[in-house]
């Protein structure tokens, strides 16, 4: 059972790598933006996100190693799985929006927005990358505690910061017209 914690735990070290060079990416690419007139929209929310994301990569092996979370390998192959299929998804959503990804909300006035990659098939696609991790990175050592506290968080969180991405992007321009027959984070018409 230790060697499952040890090897859980250099998971999550890795997807916290992961997470620096991407906070390295969207404070390249806010700086940029500013720069071109970008408009950050909403920023108050953002140190309750970088809490939230911090805590939950903490949590994680926390809970593993203190309440002895069992491993499981038909849950931890489909979670693994899970958490792949979120980090393309995210990967996919980097490349797509190119040098307008950010973890920060800004919007570029007068420039249409981005509808091609996974935008072609629902509004918020890096929101939906983010919940299935945060389902996902916890369920693959059973820690299920970690999986629902921070499940709950974050919709309270998304609830707040996607009507704050959206009525910025709808002020500056074509948002509502390009993103009405798509869903917000579940793929389809509508919504």
């Amino acid at each position: 059972m230790s060697d499952t914690r040890v090897l859980y735990t250099l998971l999550v070290a890795l997807v916290a790598l992961g997470r620096l060079f991407e906070l390295r990416v969207a404070a390249r690419n806010r700086r940029r933006l500013l720069e071109r007139g970008g408009i950050e929209v909403a920023p108050g929310h953002y140190p309750w996100m970088v809490a939230l994301h911090t805590t939950l990569l903490i949590s994680c092996p926390l809970e593993v190693w203190f309440l002895n979370r069992p491993f499981v390998p038909l849950l931890a192959g489909a979670m693994l799985f899970l958490l792949i299929v979120a980090a393309a998804l995210r990967w996919w959503v980097i490349s797509t929006l190119d040098g307008r990804w950010t973890t920060r909300i800004v919007v570029l006035p007068g420039v249409a927005p981005v509808t091609g990659g996974p935008y072609r098939f629902l509004r918020h696609p890096n929101y939906l990358a983010v919940i299935l991790e945060i389902v996902s990175l916890p369920l693959i050592h059973t820690a299920w505690l970690t999986a629902l506290v921070f499940s709950l968080a974050n919709a309270l969180l998304l609830r707040m910061r996607i009507r704050a991405e959206e009525t910025g992007l709808s002020r500056v321009s074509g948002y509502e017209a390009a993103f009405a027959d798509r869903r917000r984070l579940i793929p389809g018409g509508g919504g």
